[in-house]
């Protein structure tokens, strides 16, 4: 009986690695995707990724290792391939909430910035002293955007691809605007204090309507975690209270696929709500 068990465990691991060799050109596609979406979101976040393609494979390599410890070592076939694809998700999935509250961070404050902005340019600073004044004085994250425009633009780099490259990595339809105002005051003239003002007071009146959305939503975002929750509650419960059942939903293959339907159906229902409850204004 051993020698068949390691006899298939052998054929099975052959299978792989002739599939993993025959589908190589498609991983590398993939990885590269996956890697030109994680180095833009890191650099929105500031973070180096010199080395990412190594630590995007080391991660996978772990999340294949565990898949086959538990498909293997504990047979569980089914809930190995779910919990593998989990887990080999989760570091994307951090990165992109991280550089998502940063991005929202950023609009909070732009506002308050270009209030700041206009003050400058009314008490007789230049756009470039201005700016400077948004490097120092703003909290972060947005001053180190106004920090890195301001020593680009002193090292000698144009205004104006300074302010192009500072959209494409903040992606803020409302600093787009203040880009646009910078731009077209310093080819045409004009009046950029009233200009900045009418962007500032038409994003604080946004931003007032999306904390208005995202008050009257929070009680509807909290019942839909606790909803998320509580499959899980009811399934600790029912372990204590029918063990031998619970127990048939790990070790038997009709019950592991239920186990990976509800687990996928209620991600899947989270997700949903969410973005449902999104404010989109």
């Amino acid at each position: 009986m051993d020698g068949l068990f390691w006899a298939c465990n052998s054929a099975v691991a052959l299978c792989v690695g002739l599939a993993a060799f025959a589908a190589r050109t498609s991983y590398l596609e993939f990885l590269e995707s996956v890697e030109r979406d994680l180095a833009d979101r890191l650099r929105s976040l500031r973070i180096q990724s010199s080395r990412l393609r190594s630590w995007i494979n080391a991660w996978l390599a772990i999340a294949a290792a565990m898949l086959f410890g538990l498909w293997i070592g504990l047979d569980m076939p089914v809930l190995a391939v779910l919990l593998g694809l989990l887990l080999a998700a989760t570091p994307w999935y951090i990165v992109y909430r991280l550089a998502k509250s940063r991005r929202q961070r950023i609009e909070d404050q732009l506002a308050d910035a270009l209030v700041m902005f206009s003050s400058g340019i009314r008490a007789g600073l230049s756009m470039a002293q201005a700016l400077e004044l948004l490097a120092q004085e703003c909290p972060a994250p947005i001053s180190q955007e106004f920090r890195q425009i301001v020593g680009e633009y002193n090292l000698g780099k144009p205004l104006e691809r300074t302010l192009s490259e500072a959209k494409d990595r903040l992606r803020s339809e409302n600093f787009v605007l203040f880009a646009a105002a910078l731009l077209a005051s310093r080819e045409s003239g004009g009046r950029l204090n009233e200009t900045v003002e009418r962007i500032s007071r038409s994003v604080v009146e946004l931003q007032r309507l999306e904390r208005k959305v995202r008050s009257e939503t929070a009680q509807a975002r909290k019942s839909a975690v606790y909803m998320a929750l509580a499959p899980l509650f009811i399934l600790a419960v029912y372990t204590f209270l029918d063990p031998n059942n619970v127990r048939l939903l790990f070790v038997t293959l009709p019950g592991q696929l239920i186990l990976a339907v509800c687990v996928l159906l209620n991600l899947a229902a989270y997700l949903w709500a969410l973005r449902i409850l999104k404010a989109d204004i």
